[in-house]
């Protein structure tokens, strides 16, 4: 049970179910490999996006992309997204990424760089079917199981170390 997030806490960004959880090679900021724990929104959800973690956001960048379905693998690279990364107090960066579907054709991403950002912020909204995925460090506590149902700004996702 979820008694409230600590200061390294990372909580669901979106209501839906976990489709992914794995290892990526991460090219488009990290250059590097983390753990990507993937959030389907069905269009029966609703598509409001919180913030995952408490900290400064560092980057916000929005790329035009295709709409697949949101909840295929490469859609993460090749569709319409949104990024928004987070330094948290103790200097671990995290990355959001909002990503339209087939349906979806609009994403709206409501921080700023240098903004401080906290758990229970809106981070946007996508409209209709679509996905967040949520970079972490390798070696982050993941507290969610494949197919998991998640409700956004509550269910835990991952700790970080």
């Amino acid at each position: 049970m979820f008694n409230g997030p600590t200061n390294k806490s990372v909580v669901a960004p979106a209501d839906g179910h976990v489709v992914v959880i794995e290892e990526v090679d991460e090219d488009e900021y990290f250059h590097d490999k983390r753990l990507m724990v993937s959030i389907f929104m069905s269009l029966t959800n609703v598509h409001a996006n919180w913030i995952p973690c408490d900290g400064t956001v560092v980057k916000v960048a929005h790329q035009d992309g295709n709409f697949l379905k949101a909840n295929l693998p490469k859609a993460s690279t090749e569709n319409e997204r949104s990024m928004v990364v987070i330094r948290t107090p103790h200097g671990v960066e995290v990355m959001a990424r909002q990503i339209a579907g087939a349906v979806a054709r609009r994403i709206v991403t409501y921080p700023k760089v240098g903004e401080e950002c906290f758990i229970d912020d809106h981070m946007g909204f996508i409209k209709f079917g679509s996905r967040v995925d949520v970079y972490l460090p390798l070696d982050s506590e993941v507290l969610v199981k494949m197919g998991q149902a998640t409700v956004g700004d509550e269910t835990l996702i991952a700790r970080l170390k």
